[in-house]
C-alpha cells in the first residue's frame, strides 16, 4: 500500500525500501482523473522496479488506443508481463512493447481507491446509465403528468396555423475541447476516454438530433470544430448556422442555428464585449443576436429576436458581467425595435455565469437594479463571501461606451443651428460636436423588456435546486432561456421608451435534474452526456 501511495504522488521507493526516486520525472499530463506519460519515460524510469506491485490490468477498453492500467479491479500483486519480459506478448493485445513508437503513451489511472473515504459520497461512482428527462407542460393544465421524452412525432403540442406559430429553442454549452483540456482539474471524476472530442461530438450531435429543436443557441463552440464538423453536421440536418468567435486568443464562441423550414433570416448582429477604448472591457466574451421571420402564410406575424451569449466567468468581476449584459440588451433593443415603437418577441439564451436570485439574474427578470453599495463579487452570486471586495462604482461603465443606464444605445444629437443645411459647409459639419444625452449619476439600471425564465430553478415538491452544470468543483444553475412574456411592460421613468413586449407563451420545457441525480451517472461529462452542461429546451407559441 505504501508503494501504491508513492505511485499516486509521482515517486517510487527503492526495492530495499530506502530512499525515493521519481517514477514519472517529466512529460506527465493529466486529463480527467487519469495521467499519461510517454512510454519510453515509463520504460526508462520504472523497468524492473517496484512499480510491478503498483499497476493493475482491467482488460481491453475499446476506445483506448494505448495500454490502460487501472487500480480498481485487480490485485496489487498482479504483474503486467510487458513491463518485465520485453518479448512477451500481452494476454489481451497482440503487440509487443518494443514495437511501440517513441510517442506512445501509457495510461495511469489516478482514481486508485475503492474505499468509502476516497471521494465524497455524493460524487462516488455509482453506476453508468442514461439520464431520463421529462417534458413538463406549462400552459395546458389538463396535462397534469409529464411524459418521458420519446419520438418527437408523439408530441402533439407543436403545430402551426394562420393565427399561431409554435417553435422550440435549445440552449446548450457544449464544452470547448481546448477549455476542457486547459481546465482538466474540473474533470478529475471522469475516465479519460469520455473526454476526447472524438468520443464527445457524436454524443452531442446525437442529443441535438434527438431533441430536434427549431433554434439552437450553442456556447463554447470551438472554431476549428465548427468549421470541420459542427456546421456541416447541422447543415445536413436542415439548419442554417451563424457563428461569432471570441475576440481573444481562446478559439471558441457562440452559434445560433435555425431550421430552414421554420424561419428565414432577416439580420445577423454580433456583439463584441471587448472595447479597446474602455479599460473595464478587457475581456473577450461575445454575444450574437439574430432577427428571424417565421415562415407562415400569414404576413401579420412579427419577427422573433433570438440572442445568445456567454458572459465572463470570473466571480469577482461583477462590474464586467453587468456591463456585458447591458451591451447585449442594448443590441437586442436595437434589433427588436419595430416601427410602431414596440418590440418584437425576444428569446435570450446563454451561459450567464450567474446563479438564480443573484443581482444579475434579478435584473434580467425584474428589469431594474439598484447597485448602490453592492460588492463587486456579489453580482453573480457565485461567491458567498464579499470580504475584501470593493463596491461597484457609480456609474459602472464610462459614458464613452455609448450605452445609457436604461441599457439602450444613447441617442446622439446634433445641436440646433439657425442656418439651413445648404448654408453649412462640410468643414462645419465635420467640426459639429456630437452631444450625448446627459444623465444624472444614478446607481439604478433599467431595461424595458418583460423577461421570464423558462425554468423555476427549484423543484416545487422538495425545494431542491435544479442544476444545469456539474463537474468536480460545483453543481449549480448558470444557463438560462429567458423570453418575453405575454404581457405589456411599460417603463416607469418620464421620457423612457415604452415597450410593448409579448406574444410568446411557454408551452413546455424539458425538465432539469438535481446534483444527486447527476452523480448517479458520475456527474458531467459522462458516457452518455458529453458536456459539463445540460441542454435546456423549451417550446413556445406565438399568437396573433
Amino acid at each position: 500500500m505504501e508503494a501504491w501511495r508513492c505511485v499516486r504522488r509521482g515517486y517510487g521507493r527503492c526495492v530495499v525500501g530506502r530512499g525515493r526516486y521519481p517514477m514519472l520525472p517529466h512529460h506527465q499530463k493529466s486529463l480527467g482523473r487519469d495521467w499519461t506519460a510517454p512510454w519510453e519515460n515509463l520504460q526508462r524510469c520504472c523497468w524492473n522496479r517496484h512499480i510491478s506491485s503498483c499497476m493493475r490490468w482491467p482488460g481491453h477498453y475499446s476506445r483506448a488506443p494505448y495500454p490502460y492500467f487501472s487500480s480498481r479491479h485487480f490485485s496489487l500483486n498482479w504483474r503486467p508481463p510487458c513491463l518485465f519480459e520485453s518479448r512477451t506478448q500481452f494476454q489481451y493485445w497482440n503487440w509487443r512493447p518494443d514495437n511501440l513508437s517513441q510517442t506512445s503513451l501509457i495510461h495511469l489511472s489516478s482514481y486508485i481507491m475503492n474505499s468509502e473515504g476516497d471521494e465524497p459520497s455524493s460524487k462516488r461512482r455509482k453506476h453508468q446509465g442514461t439520464i431520463k428527462r421529462d417534458w413538463e407542460y406549462i400552459c395546458n393544465h389538463n396535462k397534469e403528468k409529464t411524459k418521458i421524452l420519446g419520438d418527437k412525432n408523439d408530441d402533439p403540442i407543436c403545430e402551426d396555423s394562420e393565427n399561431k406559430f409554435d417553435f422550440s429553442v435549445m440552449s446548450y454549452n457544449i464544452l470547448s475541447q481546448d477549455l476542457l483540456e486547459d481546465n482538466s482539474h474540473l474533470y478529475k471524476h471522469c475516465q479519460r476516454p469520455v473526454l476526447h472530442w472524438s468520443f464527445r461530438f457524436p454524443n452531442i450531435l446525437k442529443e441535438i438530433k434527438h431533441y430536434d429543436a427549431d433554434v439552437l443557441c450553442l456556447q463554447e463552440v470551438q472554431e476549428d470544430h465548427y468549421g470541420t464538423e459542427i456546421r456541416p453536421s447541422l447543415e445536413s440536418l436542415g439548419y442554417h448556422c451563424e457563428y461569432k468567435m471570441r475576440t481573444g486568443r481562446k478559439p471558441d464562441g457562440c452559434a445560433i442555428c435555425f431550421k430552414h423550414s421554420k424561419f428565414s433570416l432577416l439580420s445577423v448582429n454580433p456583439v463584441e464585449f471587448y472595447r479597446r477604448d474602455v479599460p473595464l472591457l478587457d475581456r473577450d466574451n461575445v454575444g450574437l443576436v439574430l432577427l428571424l421571420q417565421p415562415k407562415i402564410p400569414s404576413a401579420a406575424f412579427p419577427a422573433i429576436c433570438v440572442a445568445n451569449t456567454h458572459l465572463l466567468y470570473n466571480p469577482r468581476r461583477g462590474d464586467i458581467k453587468l456591463t456585458q449584459l447591458a451591451m447585449l440588451l442594448a443590441e437586442i433593443s436595437s434589433v427588436a425595435h419595430q416601427k410602431d415603437g414596440s418590440f418584437c418577441p425576444i428569446v435570450m439564451c446563454g451561459d450567464f455565469n450567474s446563479v438564480p436570485g443573484s443581482p444579475l439574474y434579478s435584473f434580467i427578470k425584474e428589469g431594474k437594479l439598484n447597485y448602490e453599495g453592492l460588492a463587486i463579487g456579489k453580482v453573480s452570486g457565485q461567491e458567498q463571501s464579499s470580504r475584501g471586495q470593493r463596491i461597484l462604482s457609480i456609474p459602472i461603465w464610462p459614458p464613452n461606451l455609448g450605452i445609457s443606464q436604461n441599457c439602450v444605445y444613447e441617442v446622439q444629437q446634433v445641436p440646433k443651428v439657425e442656418k439651413t443645411d445648404s448654408d453649412l459647409t462640410q468643414t462645419q459639419l465635420d467640426k459639429t460636436e456630437v452631444l450625448v444625452t446627459a444623465e444624472k449619476l444614478s446607481s439604478k439600471l433599467q431595461h424595458h423588456f418583460s423577461l421570464s425564465s423558462v425554468y423555476s430553478h427549484y423543484f416545487p415538491d422538495t425545494g431542491i435546486p435544479e442544476v444545469t452544470t456539474c463537474h468536480s468543483r460545483s453543481a449549480i444553475t448558470v444557463d438560462y432561456i429567458f423570453y418575453s412574456a405575454e404581457k405589456e411592460g411599460v417603463a416607469g421613468q418620464p421620457g423612457a421608451e415604452v415597450a410593448l413586449v409579448g406574444g410568446l407563451k411557454l408551452l413546455a420545457r424539458l425538465s432539469l435534474l438535481t446534483e444527486q441525480d447527476l452523480w448517479t451517472v458520475n456527474g458531467l461529462p459522462n458516457e452518455n452526456n458529453s458536456s459539463d452542461h445540460l441542454p435546456l429546451l423549451a417550446k413556445f407559441r406565438l399568437e396573433l
